[in-house]
């Protein structure tokens, strides 16, 4: 006879008597769906480590390794199983036999699982790039990393030698893409290979990825150096190179020629499901583009008028694009050396520095660094991008780099924007990895956008013209949930979109040009800046009417950062219990020092 399980044997005994009391029954389903519930994230948590071990971006590395991740089709393919059966199981799982924080882990769980298997099955890695970042790019944030080991060195070298391999998979992937119509728009690839040509021309210790290589950890023995130099030198020749110069041909013989002629996610396969499949992604919210649209007409209308009464300030007396023309030829709005623009970044940096205390009650150990954006990316990047200990600002062609804008881009990408969010998630401690090392675009671009409200109250905009660059940083955000939907839903022209940004924001022509590239490129990406930040905004609002003067901004702020990134619904519950608590920091008193 087989055996029966303890657990097993243990619950047939309690049938025969009758059953457990309801309250211990209740109990005991609780422990099951939270052990279970635990087990499974913690489980596939792990599982996607090392999945994508190796992989990086600019915001921060991903595990290390000694290679970079398989990115074919079986692996895609194995990828959407198990997201699948993770899905499945976790819909056997009860969210109301859940306590605690857990509640919530289920809902951004829910979220983070759903938006992996949706981009799986919509075959997303079909189109590894688009006209911001792109997986040859990613890499060469790899080889700006601070090495100081001869085994982070080794990993860095294990990447390089498997560069071929990863090129030949995701090559592979884009000619399926290419076969179904699944591509980017041949109109934005202009300039897109002068990045990969750049690798191919520089060779030997000009080459980007012996970066790591020119100044060596002084840790390392002075032979040390010298072998892994030489191993540097002989891998990029061997590996590296060629592999750029494979992605080359092939970009510039087949991808850019054969992608598709047309600009809108709707007119890509099943595309009205995946644009729609987008927005839920980046806004975390169920909106109908159209509704999209017409919310930022609305928020446009209101952003000019205020721009308005900000021109009257000036003294400025000719037409609003009058003044936009004055701002974007006077040179006294512009900095003449990337220096210059660099040391107004990290004046504006460390003013906030004195002042956000005065906000925000926990604050991130962690601090930022102020560099260039990498002249290899400038000419197609943006005007600045901040997250885990830096805030790049882009010196490339600073006729289109306003000053006036410049304490918000500051604000946003630095602190108390990203350089202050993302650390500050990954320091809190409880929460789960999937939480504190995830990024939900709603949530932290909306707080990024925030950042830049809470600089009117911080007493970030000196001047007029500071102001109305602000106003300008909100309009250019509310433009784009006109511009986003115009161009995938409404099938707008390029030229509409550009018009639309030059007509109704400061923003240079460089900057509107790559800007418009970006958000074709990119569906729905763009919608969560301004719809994160009115669910901030909204909230805010909530809390101050309902608590009245038991109303802590600090405390709020840290409501609201205590949360690690989150979709904007369970942001919404989490300030209805920030009320409900009386206004309440969400953290422990802390110890007086001896």
């Amino acid at each position: 006879m087989k055996a029966i399980p303890l657990r097993q044997g243990f619950c047939l005994v309690l049938l025969c008597f009758g059953g457990l009391a309801p309250d211990r029954s209740s109990a005991l389903a609780a422990t099951d769906a939270t052990a279970r519930f635990h087990q499974l994230y913690s489980r596939e948590w792990q599982w996607r480590q090392v999945q994508f071990a190796g992989g990086d971006d600019e915001d921060s590395q991903g595990p290390a390794a000694d290679h970079l991740p398989r990115v074919d089709a079986a692996s895609q393919a194995a990828r959407e199983r198990y997201w699948t059966d993770v899905l499945k199981e976790l819909d056997t799982i009860s969210e109301d036999q859940l306590d605690g924080e857990d509640p919530v882990n289920y809902e951004v769980y829910r979220q983070q699982i759903g938006v992996l298997l949706a981009n799986e099955r919509f075959r997303t890695w079909q189109m590894p790039f688009n006209s911001d970042s792109a997986f040859w790019s990613d890499l060469g944030f790899t080889a700006r990393g601070h090495f100081t080991t001869e085994a982070s060195y080794r990993d860095y070298l294990g990447k390089l030698r498997d560069m071929p391999r990863y090129f030949d998979e995701q090559i592979a992937n884009m000619r399926l893409g290419l076969a179904r119509g699944f591509s980017q728009p041949k109109i934005v690839l202009k300039g897109r290979d002068r990045a990969i040509a750049d690798v191919v021309a520089q060779t030997g210790e000009r080459n980007l990825f012996y970066t790591p290589f020119a100044n060596m950890s002084p840790t390392l023995p002075a032979a040390k150096q010298a072998s892994l130099r030489a191993e540097a030198l002989a891998t990029i020749a061997h590996d590296v190179i060629p592999a750029y110069a494979k992605l080359l041909s092939f970009m510039r013989d087949e991808y850019m020629k054969q992608a598709r002629d047309t600009l809108a996610a709707d007119d890509l396969p099943d595309g009205n499901a995946f644009y729609r499949a987008q927005i839920s992604e980046y806004t975390t919210l169920d909106m109908d583009p159209d509704a999209i649209h017409a919310l930022g007409l609305k928020e446009m209308a209101g952003i000019h008028q205020q721009m308005l009464d900000t021109i009257a300030q000036t003294g400025f007396k000719g037409s609003f694009a009058e003044f936009l023309q004055f701002l974007r030829s006077d040179p006294r709005f512009y900095a003449k050396t990337p220096d210059e623009l660099l040391k107004d970044a990290a004046w504006i940096a460390k003013r906030v520095d004195g002042k956000v205390g005065d906000y925000i009650g926990r604050l991130p150990r962690r601090r930022f660094a102020i560099e260039p954006v990498p002249a290899d990316l400038a000419p197609v990047y943006t005007g600045g991008r901040g997250g885990p200990g830096i805030y790049l600002v882009n010196t490339y062609d600073l006729p289109s780099r306003p000053l006036y804008s410049l304490p918000a881009l500051t604000l946003h990408e630095s602190s108390p924007g990203h350089a202050l969010q993302m650390p500050l998630a990954a320091e809190i401690d409880g929460l789960p990895d999937f939480r504190r090392y995830s990024y939900i675009s709603a949530y932290g671009e909306g707080w990024a956008l925030y950042s830049e409200y809470l600089g009117v109250e911080m007493g970030m905009y000196d001047t007029p013209y500071e102001r109305f660059g602000y106003l300008s940083y909100q309009a250019w955000r509310a433009a784009r949930l006109v511009v986003d939907t115009g161009l995938h839903h409404l099938h707008w022209t390029r030229e509409q979109a550009q018009t639309y940004l030059r007509e109704n924001t400061a923003l240079a022509e460089h900057e509107i040009e790559t800007e418009v590239d970006r958000y074709i490129a990119w569906p729905g990406q763009a919608l969560s800046y301004y719809l994160g930040e009115l669910a901030i905004r909204d909230g805010r609002a909530r809390a101050e009417r309902a608590l009245g003067e038991k109303f802590d901004i600090r405390a709020f702020h840290d409501t609201v950062l205590s949360t690690g990134s989150v979709p904007l619904p369970v942001l919404n519950r989490r300030i209805d219990r920030f009320i409900a608590n009386g206004g309440a920091t969400p953290y422990p008193p802390r110890q007086a020092a001896p």
